[in-house]
């Protein structure tokens, strides 16, 4: 690598948390081990979460039009055409004018044209693969990328095996290097110090279904003499805090459309209820918290039921499907307050899914064998 030059890097990485968070704790590696030679310059999905939540990081972002196609026959499904050409377009104008040295992607929508546009302009590129069964950008990506970096072994079944390098999934900051005390997350929450407190994370844009389901049951739960952080996605906040109106116990839940300290959220946490993307999952083992895994099921090939079953095959975690929440979750939650040894157990097995190392610190690594190639 040259003293003398600033290397510029483009990264993508949106419409989910599972992408935008890896793509964050990525730029942020990269900016520790070349700062301040380092430019980094963000490329997303117009409208969608990552405008928000990369300028927040600290980091420019400039959006495509671009989206994905939807399930349903819709009219809006006659626009994705037209919106790939025109990101192919603005995503071969921004690498040209900004000449990257290296571009990276961690899945969604505007990934795929940024990516395909750098390796037509032989710019060296990379991609995350953090789930265990590969989104379809990635998917399309893996021919003409250099670099796979994968959470899962087995992958070779979807890439080119040359191209894998087993990583991990990068983990944000703030927990990686997580030092708030119970206590203290607690009392930033507003909650009592003592008593047990479940965590429930629906995912970076909530999860409707699942959520109606705990609502049914919030009344018991509380009741059963827990307390609840409920982070719920903007789609779902209305019908938590309906659920919680009447209630006596509604001190003891505190209701979040998103949660951005989440490092006081885990630290707060004897339990947590979340869905089972490799995001999510990563940071659950990073912060060694037993968990109830509740998979989406309709996740690809339904990679997150796999995911979860792996830990729950292991003791690790526990699985229960969407569609058994309501008649399972609170006598689970029950077992957990009553039994310490079965959450010391899991917080035990649950380490033998860390990778090893920091996935970050090995993304980067991979990143700037790339620049000096």
């Amino acid at each position: 690598m040259s003293k003398n030059k600033k290397y510029k890097i483009l990264i993508s990485g949106g419409g989910t948390g599972g992408h935008i968070f890896p793509a964050v704790a990525i730029a942020n590696g990269l900016k520790d081990r070349l700062h301040p030679d380092v430019e980094i310059l963000f490329v997303g999905a117009k409208g969608r979460m990552e405008m928000e939540k990369v300028p927040r990081a600290g980091f420019d972002i400039v959006g495509l039009w671009i989206s994905g196609i939807q399930r349903r026959m819709t009219l809006k499904n006659l626009l994705v055409p037209l919106k790939l050409i025109s990101s192919l377009w603005r995503a071969g104008r921004i690498v040209k004018s900004f000449q990257p040295d290296v571009v990276v992607g961690t899945g969604g929508y505007a990934s795929g044209p940024l990516l395909r546009a750098a390796s037509s302009k032989r710019v060296p590129t990379l991609i995350l693969e953090q789930n265990s069964y590969p989104g379809m950008t990635n998917k399309w990506l893996g021919k003409t990328v250099q670099v796979i970096c994968t959470a899962y072994e087995g992958m070779e079944k979807y890439f080119p095996k040359e191209k894998i390098v087993l990583t991990g999934s990068p983990v944000r900051k703030m927990i990686r290097e997580m030092k708030v005390e119970k206590e203290e997350a607690r009392k930033f929450f507003k909650l009592e110090k003592d008593r047990f407190t479940l965590l429930i994370v629906g995912g970076s844009q909530g999860a409707r279904n699942m959520n109606i389901a705990i609502a049914t049951q919030m009344e018991q739960l509380l009741a059963s003499g827990v307390q609840i952080i409920w982070q719920t996605g903007k789609p779902s906040v209305a019908l938590a805090r309906k659920s919680t109106v009447n209630s006596k116990f509604r001190d003891r839940v505190q209701i979040f459309d998103f949660i951005h300290e989440m490092d006081r959220a885990y630290a707060a946490a004897d339990l947590i209820v979340s869905r089972a993307g490799a995001i999510a999952i990563a940071e659950i083992v990073e912060v060694n918290k037993p968990a109830i895994f509740v998979p989406l099921p309709t996740a690809a090939e339904d990679h997150q039921t796999r995911n979860a079953k792996a830990l729950a095959d292991k003791d690790a975690a526990l699985l229960i499907p969407e569609k058994e929440v309501e008649q399972k979750l609170t006598g689970a939650v029950l077992r957990f307050m009553k039994d310490e040894k079965m959450g010391k157990k899991m917080r035990e097995n649950i380490q033998q899914f860390s990778h090893g190392g920091n996935a970050t610190d090995k993304i980067v690594e991979e990143v700037i064998k790339l620049i000096n190639q």
